[in-house]
């Protein structure tokens, strides 16, 4: 990744495992206890205080306390066979590979709203040493000794933790170990696409650019306090919140205006290397808006369309729920570094010198079955003012557009 990624991170204690691979079936009873194991991440604030602050406003710091995730998961455990039950924490919390008998405590976690444990943190990334791409998704293996993984050469020695630098901290296999695919379970439906797309073979990923060159920009500060500044990798992953969201298209339009009918021809151009947006959950959707305004600015035309990928459950009918998919219903996703092309016809305003086209494209805010929409609010300590109910742009254009007498 461009920058690396930390390599001093998890600060002033001591991991005192065997420094061999653990195997996920292993009983966690021959290991030191969980937290001592994957300690929380405000342990490594006491040294790493710039990655920690970006962390904490990223959205793996969030992966086990939002109110989706928290209903969610409750429809899950009611709905699921009991032996599947550790399915959603194996990316939202994915120590549970290695400590799959605290799964009770897993969950009790969550269901608390205010969980003591990180779901996603320093030592859950850190203290990977290598990935399986044979399984879908692909499964890594941690090693819970003394050492910490990166991308940096030369750390400095410290007294916390042994620095080891390897190479698949720059490489997106790294990232899709939790990006890919639903894990298997009981009544996983067989053959439904991933997430990604053909990531790997993108112009993007074929010219060195993994997935942390967008997600982990690099940047010149330091990696521990204190330390000689150096390139260093972001920690605040952005995405849908992010930056880089602002560079994930190029967005243009072109406008055929007659006294009766009008055209607009949208152009979107994907720069991203997989599917946007991601197809996981169920209610992920980008939403492409044309609003036409006449005289006076009075918006007096609009229409939408969805880019998303639709699941059908058992019984055929729509679901926003993932783990119900049996089968795809459609898909609008815009594949990696696609162009896509949209044509909107509608009635020219009358009695106006020019119209204002505008075209947007973004984020839409969760959506789904009222019931589920309501227990979401329920759920969200800000109601409907909670992240997952704004919709974010990601880009727009405008244009007046003269009219003919």
């Amino acid at each position: 990744m461009r920058g690396g990624i930390l390599l001093l991170l998890l600060g002033c204690f001591l991991l005192a495992m065997p420094p061999q691979a653990s195997v996920a079936s292993e009983s966690s009873l021959n290991k030191k206890p969980i937290e001592k194991s994957f300690p929380n991440s405000e342990k490594c604030k006491r040294c790493h205080l710039r990655v920690f602050d970006e962390w904490e406003a990223s959205a793996q710091s969030r992966s086990i306390v939002t109110a989706a995730f928290r209903v969610t998961l409750d429809k899950f455990l009611a709905s699921s066979d009991k032996k599947d039950h550790a399915m959603c924490f194996r990316c939202h919390a994915p120590h549970i590979l290695e400590y799959g008998d605290h799964l009770p405590h897993f969950i009790k976690e969550v269901q608390s709203k205010d969980p003591r444990m990180d779901g996603v943190g320093c030592p859950q990334c850190h203290l990977i040493q290598d990935v399986d791409m044979n399984s879908h998704p692909p499964t890594p293996t941690f090693q819970l000794g003394t050492t910490i993984f990166g991308g940096y050469d030369k750390a400095a020695e410290n007294l916390a933790h042994q620095s080891q630098k390897l190479e698949l901290y720059r490489e997106s296999k790294f990232c899709v170990t939790c990006h890919d695919s639903l894990p298997k379970i009981t009544d996983s439906a067989k053959d439904l696409p991933g997430w990604l797309g053909s990531w790997e073979k993108t112009n993007a990923e074929t010219s060195g650019k993994p997935c942390q060159t967008c997600h982990m920009p690099e940047a010149v500060d330091e990696s521990a306090n204190g330390e000689k500044v150096r390139k260093v990798a972001n920690h605040s992953f952005p995405g849908r919140f992010g930056k880089v969201r602002a560079d994930a298209v190029t967005l243009d339009f072109s406008t055929e205006a007659s006294a009766e009918t009008s055209q607009v021809q949208v152009n979107i151009q994907s720069l991203v290397p997989h599917n946007l947006p991601l197809p996981h959950p169920g209610w992920s959707r980008v939403v492409v808006d044309l609003s036409i305004f006449g005289k006076n600015l009075k918006k007096v035309y609009n229409e939408q369309r969805f880019y998303e990928r639709t699941f059908g459950n058992t019984e055929g009918k729509e679901t926003v729920f993932d783990f119900e998919a049996k089968k795809v219903l459609h898909d609008t996703l815009l594949k990696p570094e696609e162009m896509r092309v949209e044509v909107f016809t509608f009635p020219t305003p009358q009695d106006a010198p020019s119209m204002d086209v505008v075209v947007t494209l973004t984020y839409a805010p969760v959506h789904g079955p009222q019931d589920f929409l309501e227990k979401v609010e329920e759920e969200a300590a800000l109601g409907q003012k909670d992240k997952a109910f704004q919709s974010v742009q990601i880009a727009q254009k405008k244009m007046n557009i003269p009219l003919k007498k």
